[in-house]
């Protein structure tokens, strides 16, 4: 329960179902001075509404203490990507170590059967294995930040806002009486509420070291202030002036060089992924086809998978923009649930226009 209405609603409504419920909030700021560098959601009014909707309803509330876990787990995790020139998804990492992790852990120390989270996101069974589905109201579905559940971690999950909308959810809560339904919506990364995600870094990590911005021939064409400072398909900020707009299609650690393109070689065709999390499909050795999502505001787009060991091949049956290392790679059905998840390690860039399939590592 961070304490805001998602949370504090499905709490609400299960304890409204006779459920035995107990609220479980995440301390992931040491103090104050810290914790105003993080969204309203990880604040201390934010856990003491939490704990008032517990109160109210006749529930026990305990707060974790997790600064640490968070800032190894989650934010380590974040800083150690950018700075492997990878374009990380924390929210993954969280939902994986920490909510369904070491909370995980929590439950069933208290006995608890599920762990409930005001996730907009259904569970659905596909040939006897859990799968997470996307909501019923898309606009706030959060399926892809949820796809990198294991089975034993889904068996425990309960959603109870998967088939509602954000508005019945607020108004839900002024029904129940929850102080929580009038609480702003977050909307950035937590720990980076006003997106400069490269001042974050550059508080937690140092300067960053200046190097060459490169085509992919290798001219040189200006200067970039700092690799993590860039994403793969990032057109704006770049401090180059050409005659056509310019893409980041590759960030290249080793030479500390910043590989810039043109739109057509911001596609690519076929990318590798690891870290593979086997959702509504058991382990696969054979190819099989589905919709890849490869960012979070990304229509799924037609793809082949095919795995090869550890890893998964994926092959877009139409090019797509701005396949990002770090990002993660999930694949759904037809049904919209999520066969399995995995993520982007390397990809192909393909070498003239999207009309073609000829493609170059």
């Amino acid at each position: 329960m961070s304490g805001g209405v998602d949370s504090c609603t499905a709490a609400a409504m299960l304890a409204e179902q006779g459920h035995d419920v107990v609220g479980i909030t995440m301390r992931v700021v040491a103090d104050e001075e810290h914790r105003s560098v993080f969204q309203p959601c990880c604040s201390a009014q934010m856990a003491e509404d939490a704990r008032q909707v517990a109160d109210t309803l006749g529930f026990p509330h305990y707060t974790l203490n997790l600064v640490e876990k968070f800032d190894s787990q989650v934010i380590g995790d974040f800083t150690s990507e950018y700075l492997s020139g990878r374009t990380p998804n924390p929210c993954v990492r969280c939902n994986q170590r920490l909510k369904f992790g070491t909370l995980y852990k929590k439950a069933i120390e208290l006995g608890a059967e599920y762990i409930a989270t005001g996730h907009y996101v259904r569970l659905a069974r596909r040939n006897g294995r859990f799968a997470v589905q996307r909501a019923r109201h898309l606009a706030k579905d959060q399926s892809y930040v949820m796809a990198g559940l294991m089975q034993k971690q889904l068996a425990m999950g309960l959603f109870p806002l998967g088939e509602m909308t954000k508005q019945e959810t607020r108004a839900k809560a002024r029904e129940l009486g929850l102080a929580a339904a009038e609480t702003p919506e977050s909307q950035d990364i937590c720990f980076i509420p006003e997106g400069d995600y490269v001042g974050f870094l550059r508080k937690r990590v140092g300067a960053m070291s200046p190097g060459p911005i490169v085509n992919t021939s290798g001219d040189i064409l200006g200067e970039h202030s700092g690799l993590m400072g860039y994403t793969v398909g990032q057109r704006r900020g770049l401090g180059i002036s050409t005659d056509q707009p310019l893409y980041v299609v590759q960030i290249d650690i080793e030479k500390n060089a910043l590989v810039v393109g043109h739109e057509e070689e911001t596609y690519c065709r076929r990318f590798i992924a690891n870290e593979v999390v086997w959702g509504g499909m058991p382990k696969q050795t054979g190819p099989f086809d589905g919709r890849v999502q490869i960012r979070y505001r990304h229509d799924p787009a037609p793809c082949t998978v095919s795995p090869r060991g550890n890893e998964l091949e994926i092959t877009l049956h139409t090019p797509q923009r701005s396949v990002t290392p770090g990002q993660w790679a999930v694949v759904y059905d037809d049904e919209d649930r999520v066969l399995v998840a995995s993520n982007i390690k390397d990809f192909e860039r393909l070498r003239s226009s999207p009309a073609t399939s000829e493609a170059t590592a």
